[in-house]
């Protein structure tokens, strides 16, 4: 019974345990002494202590940004953004976009805004500028939750830029768009309006007709166009 045990435990192993099977059968074999028993409870007893310290600090944040609520819940509609990231958001940047002339100049004081180095028309360096390292960390994060995300914007202009680039810059082209949203989002007390993932083929419609067209054409065929109703 114990040997049909271990095998069912491992067989239920998910991701890359799968190729550590015959280790946790080794594993389940093991047996558990007083010593063992000890530092497990003591283990239980410092996640709970852990627990009880975060339950503590969420009341506490929640209660001091209990005045920030409807920013908060407007910034929360954002792909990729959730309450924690929200908070964090808020706590660096405040409520009162005033500050900043533009949305421009809001993702360079976070340190979001590419280096302007250019000669002759060419960037010599896409580096970005210093800034709150902080909230350039969290937007970050968040571009990265929002690449997970299915059928958005958001997620689509990630892939776009990191098939090109490379993921880490599109992570941050992704962070300073999500910022320049949250923006506009507390100017206007609007909350966030999806563009779709298609936005960009829409954007490109006209382009993408005379390629699909030119490349048909080239293959021999003979093109009329004609657009259905939506």
């Amino acid at each position: 019974m114990r040997v049909l045990y271990e095998r069912c435990c491992a067989q239920l192993a998910k991701g890359r345990l799968k190729q550590k099977t015959e280790e946790l059968r080794r594993a389940l074999k093991g047996v558990i002494g007083p010593h063992q028993r000890m530092m497990l409870a003591e283990q239980w007893r410092h996640v709970e202590y852990l627990d009880e310290a975060i339950a503590r600090l969420d009341r506490e944040i929640e209660e001091r940004t209990s005045p920030f609520h409807e920013a908060l819940e407007l910034i929360d509609t954002i792909p990729g953004v959730g309450r924690q990231s929200a908070e964090q958001i808020v706590a660096e940047i405040g409520t009162d976009m005033s500050r900043f002339p533009t949305a421009a100049h809001l993702a360079s004081w976070a340190g979001m805004a590419p280096g302007n180095h250019e000669s002759a028309g060419k960037r010599l360096s896409g580096r970005t500028r210093k800034g709150n390292k902080k909230l350039r960390s969290c937007l970050v994060e968040c571009a990265r939750a929002a690449a997970r995300t299915k059928n958005t914007y958001l997620s689509t202009k990630y892939h776009r830029i990191a098939k090109r680039r490379g993921a880490n810059r599109a992570s941050v082209a992704v962070g300073r768009t999500i910022l320049e949203m949250i923006y506009y989002i507390l100017t206007r007390k609007e909350p966030y309006r999806e563009l779709g993932a298609d936005y960009w083929d829409r954007q490109r419609e006209a382009s993408i007709v005379r390629q699909t067209v030119k490349r048909l054409e080239g293959l021999g065929y003979e093109v009329k166009l004609e657009k259905t109703s939506a």
